[in-house]
This record gives C-alpha cells, sequence and structure tokens, in this order.
C-alpha cells in the first residue's frame, strides 16, 4: 500500500494500481442491493398464486434471488451489482483479475458470518483492522473490494510547432514529459513555470519560455 494505493503485478507482467474500497460506500452499495431485491421480491409476491403452491414458488425464488443475485453479478458483470455500480465499486481477486465463481461464492456466502453478531458488525472490525478494508468473506475467498477507474479520455493533441529533441532522452524520460503536458490542465501557472526552470538543462531556457519549449518537444514526440 501507497498513499492509499495498492500495487499488484499480474501473471502476465501488468503493473496495476488499485484502491481499496472503504466500509462507507460498501454500506451504501449493500443497502441499494438491499432495496432492490427487497422491491423485486415485493413484486415477486403480488405475482404468485395464493395458496400453499404460490408460497412454495415464492419462498423458493426468495432464496435463489438472495443468494444468486450478487453471485451472477460479481460474475457476469465486471464484479459489479447494482448497488455497486452506482456508487462505483468492484468487486476483484486478490491479485487484481476477475472473480471466479469459487471466489464470489465463498465470499457471499460469508456475509452471515460477516452479519454476526448484529448489523454487520464482524465485517466491520476485520476492515478497520485489515490494511485492504476486507471483510471476513474477502480474506477467505481472497477479493478485494476496489474503486474502479473510468478510463481517462484521450488528450487532445499539443497546439505546439514540433522540435527535435537537443539530445537523446530514455523512454521513461518521453514518457515524463508527455505526462507532464496531460496534465497541464490540472497544474496551476507557477507550478508550470517553475518546472520549466527545472528543466533549463533540457531546453537551454527558464520558466514560462521552457515550458513553451517542452511543449515544442512533446509535440514532436506525439506526431
Amino acid at each position: 500500500m501507497l498513499d492509499g494505493r495498492l500495487s499488484l503485478t499480474t501473471p502476465e507482467g501488468v503493473s496495476l494500481q488499485l484502491t481499496p474500497a472503504g466500509p462507507f460506500l460498501r454500506a451504501v452499495a449493500w443497502l441499494l442491493d438491499f432495496l432492490l431485491w427487497a422491491a423485486a421480491c415485493l413484486l415477486m409476491r403480488l405475482a404468485m398464486p395464493s395458496g400453499k403452491l404460490g408460497e412454495g414458488i415464492f419462498m423458493l425464488l426468495l432464496f435463489v434471488s438472495y443468494w444468486g443475485y450478487p453471485i451472477i453479478s460479481e460474475v457476469y458483470f465486471s464484479g459489479r451489482t447494482l448497488g455497486k455500480r452506482a456508487v462505483g465499486l468492484e468487486v476483484v481477486r486478490s491479485d487484481g483479475l476477475p472473480v471466479g465463481w469459487r471466489e464470489s461464492t465463498l465470499r457471499n456466502l460469508m456475509l452471515v458470518a460477516d452479519f454476526l453478531p448484529v448489523m454487520y458488525a464482524t465485517g466491520l472490525v476485520c476492515m478497520m483492522f485489515d490494511l485492504r478494508f476486507r471483510r471476513l468473506g474477502d480474506i477467505v475467498a481472497g477479493t478485494q473490494v476496489i474503486y474502479y477507474e473510468k478510463a481517462a479520455p484521450r488528450p487532445t493533441p499539443l497546439l505546439a510547432h514540433p522540435l527535435p529533441l537537443p539530445f537523446p532522452l530514455s523512454p521513461d524520460q518521453q514518457r515524463t514529459l508527455v505526462d507532464l503536458f496531460e496534465r497541464e490542465a490540472k497544474l496551476p501557472f507557477d507550478r508550470m513555470a517553475e518546472l520549466g526552470s527545472i528543466a533549463e538543462a533540457l531546453t537551454g531556457a527558464r520558466g514560462a519560455e521552457s515550458v513553451e519549449r517542452m511543449r515544442s518537444y512533446v509535440a514532436g514526440l506525439t506526431q
């Protein structure tokens, strides 16, 4: 964990930066899912025929929907129930990969233990003492609830005259330059000018003039 983010490497060697979700939004997601399930149960009850047959079918649907809804949602819909989707959460395996039937079934069956002795007390205590905010079901199943990252929009091309670099830069250095101008809109002008002065060895200039020269270098790199 670094700055609240979890750094993982997949078996394919891909680096992932995940942000574990805390108890509050997870509780909101659970409440939304519960209210949706309760509304669906009410509609099913109204649609059932009267008598013992209708009651039997209703109880069966009650059981299947309560346990099946979260498992099917997590396996087939990118780890997100409707409640989790509404608040921007998803369930993944502890290694960052998508959950499967085994993981989802285990974590949802363990909800019973997390709910004991009352009002989700065991799950809340586990999350408070775990660095990844995992409840007991997550620990047993090897899962993790995270905030899912929305794809960032592609940056617009820089409006600058392309210039060749004055000397070769490593791929990491080139990426740093490109990243700087992708984040330029979030940085104050004075901070950009300060960074321009720091890059004097590259640009041969200081302040805003150095920034504009770096902009031209990046325009040449991204052509």
